[in-house]
């Protein structure tokens, strides 16, 4: 199953570092991503492989927000299919 994960927030060191690291210790695999600074905002954009996950979507999706929290940052993840329905026209 893939999932996108949505990171925003202030920009500062070792963002990238930090949410890679903390996917990568719940066997989520990265597969593609993209990332931007928008004047002092840093906005990323992740597609993921959950396949191998040790978590369900439900929970991995509270830890990325307390994850947000945590670095100051806003992270969401959601199943590809929603995240296409809420984004077509």
């Amino acid at each position: 199953m893939r999932a996108v994960v949505t990171v925003v927030g202030k920009d500062k060191t070792g963002i990238i570092a930090k949410v890679s690291t903390f996917l990568a210790e719940r066997d989520v695999n990265i597969l593609d991503i993209s990332q931007t600074i928008m004047q002092d905002y840093f906005a990323m954009i992740m597609m993921v492989d959950l396949a191998n996950a040790s978590e369900k979507l439900a929970d991995l999706a509270e830890d990325c927000r307390k994850m947000g929290e945590k670095i100051g940052m806003s992270i969401h993840i959601q199943h590809e299919d929603i995240f296409n329905a809420m984004h077509s026209v």
